[in-house]
């Protein structure tokens, strides 16, 4: 993606995550049940709508390397910017939910089928960040975190369908259910978490689009456009001195 269209993904990210605290922080209404920690509902699921997104990047640009008639080295890039995301937001799911928890459950960890599922998920897919520093060439890393990713996004559904499969004390699915019902979400409150969808998915592909244009530069990628554009300043140099 050209410049242009990165600060367009960067601004539409930033307008929404500002729209989202306002109607989150000063439009909404507080719960009836939950009260003021229902603002929570604002960012612990879009996050972990993302998680569950990166993570599925991940493995399918990972299918993508591994056969040998779609192999390019943009699919290993997109594979690792996903999973750098999804840990990211992996991380602040667990911080957030954490402190929702605390003030709803009475403490803040349980080992909930839902909870250990996904602090294990975030341990593998570190697991993943740790394997592709284990030196080799760029195709040994990248088809060993191929490999890795795929294993390790076994447990993404695992995740999701826990407070389905156990009982749990997790709440089930606040939009992603099996009938998409909102669970009881709804008027401002539905708007404002889809709002907030919105903004962390694009504030999710506008980080990963940045983190591929910095791996093709760091791989050498893109020397050969850099070259082109030094040329062209050199050129246009030429051309001023000999008008002159």
């Amino acid at each position: 993606m050209k410049r242009h269209g990165l600060t367009i993904t960067g601004a539409i990210s930033a307008v929404t995550l500002v729209l989202t605290a306002i109607l989150g922080i000063a439009i909404t209404p507080p719960d009836v049940t939950q009260k003021e920690y229902a603002r929570f509902l604002y960012l612990h699921p879009p996050m972990a709508w993302v998680a569950y997104l990166a993570f599925g990047v991940a493995a399918l640009s990972s299918i993508l390397y591994l056969w040998p008639r779609t192999r390019r080295p943009f699919f290993d890039y997109l594979a690792l910017a996903s999973v750098e995301s999804g840990v990211l937001f992996t991380g602040l799911v667990l911080a957030t939910g954490s402190m929702w928890a605390e003030p709803v459950w009475g403490t803040y960890w349980v080992w909930d089928a839902r909870l250990t599922a996904t602090a294990l998920m975030f341990v593998m897919f570190l697991g993943y960040l740790a394997i592709r520093r284990m030196g080799g060439t760029a195709e040994q890393i990248a088809r060993r975190g191929a490999i890795v990713a795929l294993i390790s996004s076994i447990n993404v559904p695992i995740v999701h369908f826990s407070v389905l499969w156990w009982n749990t004390l997790h709440q089930g699915p606040s939009v992603l259910t099996p009938g998409l019902s909102s669970q009881g979400v709804h008027g401002a409150m539905a708007w404002t978490m889809l709002l907030s969808f919105v903004a962390f998915t694009t504030l999710f592909v506008w980080m990963i689009l940045r983190r591929i244009r910095l791996e093709q530069l760091r791989s050498g990628v893109g020397v050969g456009v850099l070259d082109a554009a030094i040329a062209a300043r050199v050129a246009e140099g030429d051309a001023v001195e000999v008008s002159a």
